[in-house]
């Protein structure tokens, strides 16, 4: 069979051009997951590997769409290889049946690491400008009238701090971040 295999990073991003290419290469079947590519922690990857067989081609647009560092793209093509799969990519005419795409899909997915290493930097500096600009203040802290009330009978040992938390909706490193601050 032939699996596709089609990722954009943000539920606002289109994944319409990517599946008319699966559609034109007669794919069988189609995993599509809306996530960030920095880790293979994402649900249809997940089945899609759980999926395949003996046999079967995995098609990705390009290897960005798969992986976005050396280390995760070699261990899910390993992974692949190991149940007899091949991987093809569309992008960068890849697929892992010979030695030199072996070799090719180790160089482009470094490149598709670097990317995305630039990406980040990019982000953290025009954060960083547009702070000293003061344009840019993060996210507003969600207010909470009660904050008070219900640290103070935490700190009064009457609530666990677990039940100050449940009460208030808040995370652990929320929780004390924000008990420290009054």
């Amino acid at each position: 069979m032939k699996i596709g295999y089609v990722r954009v990073s943000t539920q606002e991003q289109s994944t319409l051009r990517q599946e008319v290419m699966m559609q034109e290469l007669g794919v069988d079947e189609i995993y599509m997951d809306r996530a960030s590519g920095k880790n293979t922690d994402r649900p249809e990857l997940k089945r899609m590997m759980e999926y395949v067989r003996q046999g079967d081609t995995v098609i990705v647009e390009s290897i960005s769409r798969f992986a976005r560092n050396t280390r995760d793209l070699l261990e899910l093509v390993e992974r692949l290889g190991e149940k007899h799969v091949e991987f093809v990519s569309k992008k960068e005419a890849i697929d892992t049946t010979t030695p030199t795409s072996k070799f090719m899909l180790t160089v482009f997915g470094a490149v598709a690491e670097l990317e995305r290493e630039y990406i980040l930097q990019r982000q953290r500096e025009g954060i960083a400008l547009a702070r000293a600009r003061g344009k840019y203040r993060g996210r507003k802290p969600i207010e909470c009238p009660e904050l008070e009330r219900i640290a103070s009978r935490w700190r009064a040992g009457e609530i666990s701090a677990r039940e100050a938390m449940r009460r208030l909706n808040m995370s652990p490193s929320t929780f004390y971040r924000r008990v420290k601050e009054i």
